[in-house]
């Protein structure tokens, strides 16, 4: 059994989704390797909370994804920024820059209703599930037509063959589609882990996201739309046991004491999560025939909810320059496309790595830098309004799709 499409999308998370709704929009004919199973939702579709920037936010309207969403999103209208034991706090305020809101928290699970809702509506999209790559179909071999990447996938009837013009890797960090290309790999392990829960306090959602740095990692808080908080809590990895072992009481009251009374008191969590944090950024984002997307091209630290806005983004801009493009997968086109995408990524890593490493050291010969740059970024109109852009997903190259919305 074969099958043949101009792009084939290996991975149907976030950023996989993401792009197969955008390409069927030109009329593309696509194929999507997905693992789970036809009316299931990927793993990474789970309470996690999602902070869309504002450019994302407007190309899911403009893809028609943010109608699906069977919940209301949480505007972010401010964005506080303060430090553990250090002087000093920033806020930047979206009407400030004449916005309603710097973007939306969306949670994961919501998100990934909203695109298999779009999903069942396309009609060229042809999709393989549950189904996993197994590798690469190289050179010779007699299955592989002329001008085409192969791929070999398994799944309930067996293993089969794929072909296309072009192969997209949206198959997350431990991309294993990347490491069939020979895609090399820079690690950086942060030693940290994020748990993430819902939260509800005596103060509801007001629109302020907060973000409160601490030596063993950030603290975020994000208005929900469902009138709780999302809380990301990171830790020391050695201490990661023992706080997943708290109970909701003791939970709540460290939660409390790391982030202290701007919402009054922490009446209730739900079920909490834990992520490792892992920098893996890939050295190079194309190949013959090939692109990486997403996590599978560079796996930020969270610090500053860059990572799907960033993916999307590389989504979007390979979506552009396939509009016209006679031969998706043509050596021009890859090489366009991180051209594109060149400046938004390194200046995205430069930035997540940077605050993470900055604002996560303990030693107190940085606390008076830490402060200085927490009252200057609370009081210099220049650096509020870089990282204002950054926080909006303005950064770069920026695709048409994430400049305005739909109207």
């Amino acid at each position: 059994m074969s099958g043949q499409h101009e792009v084939l999308i290996v991975g149907g998370g976030l950023v996989g989704a993401s792009l197969a709704i955008a390409l069927d929009a030109q009329g593309l004919d696509v194929g999507l390797v997905e693992s789970a199973a036809a009316g299931q939702l990927p793993a990474v579709f789970d309470q996690r909370n999602l902070s869309f920037a504002v450019a994302t936010v407007n190309a899911l309207t403009a893809l028609g994804v943010m109608a699906k969403l069977p919940g209301p999103g949480g505007p972010i209208q401010r964005i506080h920024v303060s430090r553990a034991g250090d002087f000093g706090s920033s806020l930047l305020q979206a009407a400030d820059y004449g916005r309603d809101a710097f973007g939306q928290v969306v949670v994961a699970r919501d998100f990934g209703a909203a695109l298999e809702a779009r999903l069942v509506e396309l009609k060229r999209l042809t999709r393989y599930r549950p189904a996993r790559c197994v590798g690469l179909v190289e050179g010779a071999d007699p299955e592989l037509a002329e001008g085409l990447r192969g791929i070999r996938v398994a799944d309930a009837k067996g293993e089969r063959v794929l072909q296309a013009c072009l192969l997209v890797a949206a198959d997350g960090t431990h991309s294993g589609v990347r490491d069939a290309l020979g895609i090399a790999v820079d690690d950086f392990d942060y030693q940290q882990t994020l748990f993430v829960a819902r939260m509800r306090a005596e103060r509801a959602p007001d629109g302020t996201a907060y973000e409160r740095f601490g030596d063993h990692g950030p603290t975020a808080l994000l208005p929900r739309g469902d009138r709780h908080f999302g809380v990301v809590h990171g830790v020391h990895t050695d201490q990661a046991d023992a706080v997943a072992a708290l109970d909701e009481a003791g939970w709540i009251a460290r939660i409390q004491q790391e982030f202290g009374w701007r919402v009054g008191r922490f009446l209730s969590a739900g079920e909490r999560s834990r992520y490792p944090v892992l920098k893996r950024v890939a050295e190079r984002t194309v190949a013959q025939r090939a692109v990486l997307l997403g996590n599978a091209a560079q796996t930020l630290h969270p610090i500053g909810a860059q990572g799907f806005n960033l993916g999307l983004r590389d989504a979007l801009t390979l979506a552009e320059l396939l509009a016209d493009a006679p031969d998706p997968g043509a050596d021009a086109v890859l090489q366009a496309y991180a051209e594109r995408r060149r400046v938004d990524r390194q200046q995205t890593l430069q930035f997540t790595d940077g605050l993470a490493r900055f604002t996560g050291n303990a030693s107190p010969l940085l606390r008076p830098l830490r402060s200085l740059g927490l009252l200057a970024a609370g009081n210099a109109p220049a650096l509020q309004s870089m990282l204002a852009g950054g926080a909006m997903g303005f950064r770069g190259h920026v695709p048409a799709l994430c400049r305005e919305a739909a109207r």
